[in-house]
């Protein structure tokens, strides 16, 4: 009697070598998928990544992610690593929670390991028939993040032999690492749609406040004009209308300005138009459009206009807006029937626009403050001037883009103050 034939001891130890290679690779290859998941924050290649090594570690034909649609309350496919027309088609078919393995994953957060799906009373067929895809075992792991599943991991069709501890194991481990990677992909996703929501909408808040400070300056120049005329009449009721017409359409006017220039205020990159242009035509035109706000309150606003010849290279709407906003200072804070000057002289490489007023004047300590933003010369409790404090700090902001400086001086309180608005001039054509 013979004894029967044993495994040499040689075959053994070269299965246990190739097995512990194999658990070596299968590690590796995880660690190397960790470091991919780490440094991905697109979904969909973060996907891919997570589809070929499942598929992989586990020597299955196929794998899938399926998540859970907090919105819909939805098991969803996300991404499968079946390459063909009928495999994408999977990509946001739903699964149900009740009578699919997928579903008794997500709820009983645990591994469900199936090698004869057929025999399976719980498998969901429907997703073979509408993809003409055979499934034949399957092997499902729960996604956590932050102690709640965020999906399902599955591989489908063992290649060898059935499912085994270490798949399980190994699956389970992909799966963590993927439902970190996944969350944190979703969360970049959601955030840079809000971003760009918040940019839509931050595109038409200035669109608005361009537009209806634009549209509203007109009719309230004619206001103004008609209620200064008005002032000048002799009935004394007429006149104290008038005044009330006056004094409420300033108020109005202080609110166009005070959006204009939080427009300009949120623009965190400057970009200038630069073009050569007269600067008396610029002056002229910040003239036409202040005089009836000067007129209303009796002030008298001589603007000096330079030669024509001395031209400046600047974004010709945003100078403009830095002389609005000095003037509209003058005008504000120079009590009714005051002067305002506006001059210019011509520098080596500069030229300035100066602003004097017979206002309130400054103190030595407010010279600078007032370029402050939201800064106000009169206490807040018992101000009559109205305006968020911000036009001056605009303009110093759209000077300094340009090159330029402005400041400003005062012998005192109520004794007027100076404003100077530095820019360089073009340079010469030879």
């Amino acid at each position: 009697m013979t004894a029967p034939d044993r495994p040499e001891p040689l075959d053994i130890n070269n299965r246990k070598i190739a097995e512990l290679e194999r658990k070596v690779a299968i590690l590796s290859r995880l660690a190397e998928t960790s470091a991919v998941l780490n440094s991905t924050m697109r979904l969909k290649p973060l996907l891919g990544s997570i589809m070929d090594t499942a598929a992989e570690i586990v020597d299955a034909e196929a794998a899938s992610v399926l998540l859970w649609d907090y919105k819909k309350q939805e098991l969803v496919f996300a991404a499968t690593t079946t390459s063909d027309t009928y495999g994408q088609e999977l990509i946001g078919k739903q699964v149900p929670l009740e009578g699919s393995i997928a579903g008794r994953v997500m709820r009983e957060n645990q591994i469900v390991a199936i090698d004869h799906v057929h025999d399976t009373i719980g498998h969901y067929s429907k997703i073979d028939e509408q993809t003409l895809f055979q499934t034949r075992s399957v092997l499902g792991v729960p996604m956590r993040s932050r102690n709640r599943i965020i999906g399902v991991l599955e591989a489908v069709n063992k290649r060898r032999a059935v499912w085994t501890k270490d798949d399980s194991y190994y699956l389970s481990v992909l799966a963590a690492q993927a439902a970190v990677a996944i969350e944190g992909a979703q969360l970049i996703t959601q955030l840079q749609l809000a971003n760009e929501e918040l940019s839509q909408l931050d595109k038409l808040k200035s669109s608005f406040i361009a537009i209806a400070s634009h549209e509203l300056r007109t009719p309230l120049g004619v206001i103004l004009g008609y209620a200064s005329f008005l002032q000048d009449t002799l009935d004394p009721q007429v006149r104290e209308h008038a005044s009330k017409m006056v004094n409420g359409a300033m108020q109005l006017r202080r609110i166009i300005e005070d959006l204009t220039n939080l427009r300009y205020m949120e623009q965190s990159q400057l970009e200038l138009n630069l073009e050569e242009v007269p600067l008396a035509d610029v002056l002229r035109e910040v003239g036409a459009e202040l005089q009836s706000l000067a007129e209303a309150k009796r002030h008298e606003l001589m603007i000096a206009l330079p030669p024509p010849a001395l031209r400046v290279r600047v974004d010709r709407l945003r100078i403009g807006m830095v002389i609005s906003n000095v003037l509209n200072n003058a005008i504000r804070f120079t009590p009714d029937g005051g002067k305002i000057n506006v001059r210019v002289e011509q520098k080596l490489r500069e030229v300035w626009i100066i602003v004097s007023d017979t206002g309130i004047g400054l103190a030595k300590d407010q010279l600078e403050r007032i370029f402050e933003r939201f800064y106000q010369i009169e206490d807040h409790m018992t101000r009559v001037n109205g305006g968020l404090g911000i036009g001056l700090s605009i303009a110093r902001a759209l000077v300094e883009a340009h090159g330029g400086r402005l400041w400003a001086s005062s012998p005192g309180l109520n004794q007027g103050a100076t404003f100077i608005i530095a820019i360089p001039t073009a340079p010469s054509k030879i």
